[in-house]
């Protein structure tokens, strides 16, 4: 009994780490730009600097997504909400989809490619262009939490893509 109360007490601190980002989701104001920046801060020295290739990058992106989904639909239940505003392990999700293609979007240096993939990637996750916007109303579970950013995700490359066309 001692035992299974403690390993849910783990579930529950390992849970809210993991979904608000190591605490991140908690600040209190604009949470899901301060998850944006913890998710660029994290996942772009890991893509840039390691020599993984594309398909391990998105191997690991499909076992982050679904650990994320039963993550988040836990941390629903325990807080009896929906898309709390503590949870941004979505919004990690969303860069990572973008970082994977780094090579493509490239724009000049690192410095002003990161800046591009925050503000647009945080336009497309504010403004939920369809199905964005299908899926955050319609899909009340953790997939629901993660697909809307992780359109985001795509949208910001196609837009980074077609200005990189230009340039």
């Amino acid at each position: 009994m001692l035992q299974s109360q403690s390993f849910k007490l783990a579930m529950k601190i390992f849970t809210k780490l993991f979904v608000s980002i190591f605490f991140v989701g908690y600040i209190k104001f604009a949470s899901g730009t301060w998850g944006t920046l913890a998710a660029i801060l994290i996942l772009f020295p890991i893509i840039k600097f390691t020599t993984l290739s594309f398909e391990l990058l998105f191997i690991i992106f499909v076992i982050l997504f679904f650990i994320s989904n039963l993550c988040i639909n836990y941390f629903s239940h325990l807080t009896n909400s929906n898309d709390s505003k503590h949870i941004v392990i979505d919004e990690l999700l969303g860069i990572y989809i973008i970082l994977i293609f780094y090579d493509f979007i490239f724009i000049y240096n690192d410095f002003l490619t990161l800046i591009l993939i925050f503000f647009i990637f945080r336009l497309f996750d504010i403004v939920k262009l369809f199905p964005a916007n299908y899926i955050d109303k319609n899909f009340k579970n953790g997939y629901g939490v993660m697909l809307d950013d992780i359109v985001a995700g795509i949208y910001t490359i196609l837009t980074l893509s077609i200005l990189n066309a230009f340039i």
